[in-house]
């Protein structure tokens, strides 16, 4: 029986391979119920707040450099209530990478969220 694995050497050069090949990613934020799943291309009830650009670094989960971190705060230009969130190639339209659902949190105007969106390679 033959056996084939990704090295460690292989997971750490993927995700470098990603860092330096996207553009910006950005970060947004939606208002809908929903369980975020693989087939999901938009987010629950997205904002008509802009994305924000998310600032990228390599980190380590399990391996040195396994691990692609991206990091955005957002601010809410109007009273709502934020259920989930993706992280997506492009500032309007593109594509979402990452999506989570999650428990409501209600904002005011001006208040603010802290995302942080790790793809990790396994």
């Amino acid at each position: 029986m033959a056996t084939t694995v990704k090295t460690n050497v292989g997971t750490v050069q993927m995700i470098a391979k990603i860092n330096s090949a996207l553009t910006t990613p950005y970060i947004g934020w939606g208002t809908g119920a929903g369980t975020a799943g693989v087939t999901d291309t938009t987010l629950f009830t997205e904002t008509t707040a802009e994305r924000t650009s998310s600032t990228q670094t390599i980190v380590t989960t399990t391996l040195t450099g396994d691990t692609l971190q991206n990091f955005a705060t957002l601010t809410s230009v109007s009273g709502e209530t934020i259920t989930n969130a993706g992280l997506f190639d492009a500032s309007s339209g593109g594509n979402l990478w990452v999506k989570g659902s999650f428990t409501s949190v209600v904002l005011n105007s001006g208040d603010s969220m802290a995302f942080t969106i790790n793809i990790q390679q396994e």
